[in-house]
Formats: C-alpha cells, sequence, structure tokens
C-alpha cells in the first residue's frame, strides 16, 4: 500500500469515528472514567447546603465568618489500547475483517481521549510484542496510532495475551485507562491479568467473526491456520468436527468472559457485522453510573 492510499485510508478512519467521538461517545467517555482525584481549587463563602465538612476553618477563623473549600476533579489520564495483531484478526467473512473493526474502535476511542485532553499510547502484540507507541496528547498523535494500525505488518501470526499484559504493567506505572482489542484466541492469562486489572481500570473488547463459532457444512475444504500458517484439509460435513470447533470457541470465549470478571475487569463483546457503536454505548453508560 503506498503513502497516498494510507493517508486516504487514515483520512476515511478519522471523518467517520471522530464523528462518533464527537456527538456521541465525548461525554459518556468522560463521565465513565474519572480523574486522579480532587484538588483544591479556591475558598468561598459557605452558602446554605454545603457541606459543612468542606469548612475551611483558617478562613472562618480570619474573617470572622464560614467559607468553604473548593475542590476540582484531577482530569488528566491515560488511556493504553492494547491491540492483536496476530494472524487471526485478519480474519472475515461478512461485511469486513476482524483488523477492519478493531481499527475503527481504536480510533474511536482514541479521538474520544484526546476530546477530554488525556493521553493516548499503543501497544501491538502477537506471541511478542510488535510495537510500542508511548502515550501522548493531540490529533496528530492519535492520526499516527491510525496510521500503525492500518499498515503494520507483524513479525509474528501467533497471540500471546499474558505477553502483552506483562509488558503493559512493565511499562505503565500509573494507573490507565486500558482497552486490550483482541478475538481472545487464547488462554492461561488469568495470573497476568489479575496483575494488571489490579492497577488499571481494563477493559476487553472481543471482536469476532461468526464462523470463529461454528464452522459450516461446505464439505471437504483445505484451511489456512493464520496463526501457524499450516493448511489443512478438513472434512466440514462431520459433525464431529463442527463439534468440537464450536465446542473449542465456546470454551474460550467462556474462559475470556470468566477471567476478566474475576479480575474485576468489564467486557465488551461485539461481532463483525454487529454495530459495536450500540456496543460501546451501552459499556459507557452503564459503567458512568
Amino acid at each position: 500500500m503506498d503513502t497516498k492510499e494510507i493517508l486516504k485510508k487514515v483520512r476515511k478512519i478519522e471523518i467517520k469515528t471522530r464523528r462518533l467521538s464527537d456527538h456521541i461517545f465525548g461525554g459518556e467517555y468522560h463521565s465513565s472514567f474519572k480523574g486522579r482525584g480532587m484538588t483544591f481549587s479556591e475558598v468561598r463563602q459557605y452558602q446554605f447546603g454545603d457541606d459543612v465538612r468542606a469548612i475551611d476553618w483558617n478562613v472562618t477563623a480570619r474573617y470572622n465568618e464560614p467559607y468553604i473549600k473548593i475542590f476540582e476533579e484531577e482530569r488528566e489520564l491515560t488511556m493504553m489500547l492494547l491491540v492483536d495483531v496476530s494472524g487471526s484478526e485478519l480474519f472475515g467473512t461478512s461485511t469486513q475483517f476482524k483488523k477492519e473493526t478493531v481499527t475503527e474502535i481504536a480510533a474511536t476511542l482514541a479521538f474520544s481521549a484526546t476530546q477530554n485532553n488525556d493521553k493516548v499510547g499503543l501497544i501491538l502484540f502477537s506471541d511478542d510484542i510488535e510495537l510500542f507507541i508511548p502515550p501522548k496528547k493531540g490529533k496528530s498523535h492519535v492520526l499516527r496510532i491510525i496510521r500503525e494500525l492500518i499498515e503494520f505488518k507483524p513479525k509474528s501470526t501467533k497471540t500471546n495475551i499474558a505477553g502483552a499484559l506483562k509488558f503493559l504493567s512493565s511499562v505503565m506505572k500509573k494507573k490507565a485507562i486500558v482497552f486490550m482489542l483482541s478475538d481472545f484466541m487464547d488462554d492461561d492469562y488469568e495470573k497476568t491479568l489479575k496483575i494488571a486489572a489490579k492497577k488499571h481500570d481494563l477493559t476487553g473488547i472481543r471482536i469476532y467473526d461468526k464462523h470463529d463459532e461454528e464452522i459450516p457444512n461446505l464439505g471437504m475444504v483445505p484451511m489456512l491456520d493464520s496463526e501457524t500458517g499450516n493448511v489443512q484439509l478438513i472434512n466440514t460435513s462431520a459433525n464431529s468436527v463442527r463439534t468440537n470447533y464450536a465446542k473449542n470457541a465456546a470454551r474460550l470465549s467462556a474462559y475470556y468472559i470468566g477471567m476478566f470478571k474475576r479480575s474485576g475487569a468489564g467486557t465488551i463483546n461485539t461481532r463483525v457485522d454487529e454495530s459495536y457503536v450500540k456496543k460501546l454505548l451501552g459499556y459507557f453508560k452503564h459503567k458512568g453510573r
């Protein structure tokens, strides 16, 4: 893909996702994720109904009338996007590849954070850390993130969610808002998930295709395992093949939901042919209550 075509794609995603973040997610994002705490702003005279616990007794004694302390939320936050770039993200049978949906969701979240003057960083992972972009503010930084999501070519096709979470914990010393975008076709990440979720405000966003969960009956079909590169001839007419495939998919999905819930992290599930806008908005509204 040449530079002109990449820039065209970046612009297209910017227009679509910027509109979503401006008109839909901006306020919901702000109310869903709180700042680091409250910082002192000023004092003012006590008014009927004010909390007496906020009275500044030193100023009150000086002026011989009650004054209270006013605090404001320290808003600045950091958002980290952990994005799975393994081979299975290039799968899709409906409207688009999983990777394209991942890019749109990540861009929407990044613009929502930028609208609130928060920093945004990016970690691209497979079974290794493929790319780390430290958190920064600004539109140009978000456009760089979108460009990497579109054009980045990973070295590996495999997945290691535990490794990505471990790297997150090592580079992010302070609490961050973390969105992990993947199809979560992996397991054995319970320990690192618990550590990351205890430190950060973590949400897993599972993006999947309908045929990640079941194989249609198409007879003998050559299939490429996108994460190993092996091609096998699969008899999709066999009930045992379709049943085992569905069971394994259900197991991984249940593991993802169960582990994230047990760790106190949030979860969003969206299929590539569904509206991720409704899923994100519903999650933000529920979280902001």
